[in-house]
């Protein structure tokens, strides 16, 4: 495969580098001036991809840190960390989101560009760390050092083929691979085309440790990869297993057959606006085609970052299929989507009429005492395999007899919930079936998004935001109903 033409497309150009420089002197130079007026021993410093000429063209996320001294008390680091920032934001007319790390930091929105300025403490190992954060300058410098100017187009080409493959990112809702860690993986294995190799071979717990720590004994995971810059830590630690599993299987895919489309978003059936909608037809007749009964239930969701958002979509889909489970019913499979203030997760039923009686199983027999007990405590009592049963008529015959039961304040503790969406639940929730997805789109603006909270949390026209939407829950369908089809080409 000749990598020439891909790099030309994903390498940022000299205009690009260019316009990010001039941004990023401008704000080290206004928080520098800044801080030696209020008379802040401070060190500004770019970090991250951008710092190590590692960041795909169209997708820099400018990092700069500015370090205070380690005897500093971290009360004093955020105030002073937070004061710099704000006033650079003001100075740059830009748009400012307080965000929270390890301790706060600053989002900055400048020039089309977004930009995290972190308060940290310097640190010349992680001996002297105080928090996580602070370590990241290490990372910046570990990378500068040791990854030679050829290695640098590798892990553009890994970082290319990983995001179209829907494995790179490490936030929550991805549970993929860091950018720091595909860089220690072409610093392993020299090359994109030798990582794919080594990891289509990849067996149950891979060990990688650049430096020779030898400490991969702490860590349980199935890829562990022991930071050259803090022993105690696995940089794939947060690396989700199928995250994992899809690379491992795409590699293979990729070293039998290498195709340049790898490095291209993955072509779907329906690749336009247009297109999607006649799909939708499509779509639904595949559901119906596997005979089975899907609920879809919507619901707002509270403005929070997304890596807040996902964890309490997982804990509380899966809350809801346990206790589903446990009432009879058979669940092939379940997924949760969210997309701008809005969620949906996705139920799949095998089983969803139960019969009009169940047996409530008692104590056996032999157990005198509990067994006059249950007798006398409950009617149509009889006798099976040495057990006293109850037969009595079920409280939920259908899942949606149960969910319009549970999601009603009084009884949603039955869950366990994601924190900050009872509330969202409670007041907002709406259930729906495959056949009724085109009257929930038709009812969309009406339904969700006449109060004016709702409304705030769309960057775009509201007209432009709903189809917004419905593109991005449709091809959450399509990868519902066709998972793996994004590794292959």
């Amino acid at each position: 495969m000749n990598y020439e033409d891909i790099l030309k497309r994903i390498k940022p150009n000299q205009n690009e580098k260019n316009r990010i420089k001039a941004i990023v002197d401008k704000i080290i130079k206004i928080i520098g001036e800044k801080a030696i007026e209020e008379g802040y021993e401070v060190e500004v410093q770019l970090t991250g991809s951008i710092a190590k000429n590692t960041w795909l063209s169209g997708s820099a996320d400018i990092d700069i840190f500015i370090t205070f001294p380690v005897e500093l008390e971290v009360d004093e680091l955020k105030e002073r960390g937070l004061k710099l920032a704000y006033y650079c934001n003001e100075v740059l007319n830009g748009m400012a989101t307080e965000k929270y790390a390890s301790h706060p930091y600053l989002n900055v929105h400048i020039d089309g560009y977004s930009v995290d300025i972190v308060p940290a403490y310097k640190i010349e190992n992680t001996s002297q760390m105080k928090s996580a954060v602070d370590r990241t300058t290490l990372h910046t410098k570990y990378i500068v050092k040791h990854l030679e100017n050829h290695q640098k187009d590798e892990v553009l080409l890994l970082k290319k083929f990983m995001k179209e493959i829907k494995v790179y990112g490490s936030e929550f809702k991805t549970g993929g691979f860091a950018g720091y860690l595909c860089e220690l993986l072409i610093l392993n294995y020299g090359s994109f085309e030798n990582t794919l190799k080594e990891a289509s071979n990849w067996m149950e717990k891979v060990i990688i440790d650049l430096e020779n720590h030898d400490t991969a004994n702490l860590f349980k995971d199935n890829l562990i990869v022991v930071d050259p810059t803090d022993k105690n830590r696995n940089v794939a630690a947060s690396l989700t297993e199928e995250k994992l599993t899809e690379f491992i299987f795409a590699s293979k895919n990729y070293i039998k057959n290498p195709k340049e489309a790898y490095f291209s978003p993955f072509e779907r059936k329906y690749s336009d606006q247009t297109s999607h909608f006649k799909g939708l037809e499509d779509i639904l007749n595949q559901f119906k085609d596997r005979q089975t009964k899907v609920i879809f239930i919507s619901f707002k969701v509270p403005e929070i970052s997304i890596d807040n958002i996902y964890p309490q979509l997982k804990k509380t889909s899966i809350s809801l299929k346990e206790k589903l489970e446990e009432l009879g019913f058979t669940i092939v499979k379940y997924s949760y989507f969210s997309e701008k203030g809005m969620a949906i997760l996705t139920l799949e039923f095998d089983t969803w009429t139960l019969g009009k009686y169940e047996k409530n199983v008692g104590p056996k027999i032999w157990y005198k005492k509990a067994s006059e007990q249950f007798v006398s405590v409950h009617e149509n009592v009889f006798l099976e395999d040495g057990f006293l049963i109850e037969k009595r008529e079920r409280r939920f015959k259908t899942p949606e007899t149960f969910i319009h039961h549970v999601f009603k304040e009084n009884n949603i503790k039955i869950l366990k919930i994601g924190k900050n969406l009872k509330d969202s639940i409670v007041n907002s929730y709406r259930l729906f079936g495959v056949d009724d997805i085109d009257r929930f789109f038709s009812d969309f603006d009406q339904a969700f998004t006449h109060d004016i909270n709702f409304r705030k949390i769309s960057d775009r026209k509201l007209e432009e935001f709903i189809p917004l939407f419905y593109f991005s829950f449709f091809e959450s369908l399509d990868d519902y109903l066709h998972p793996s089809q994004h590794l292959k080409r």
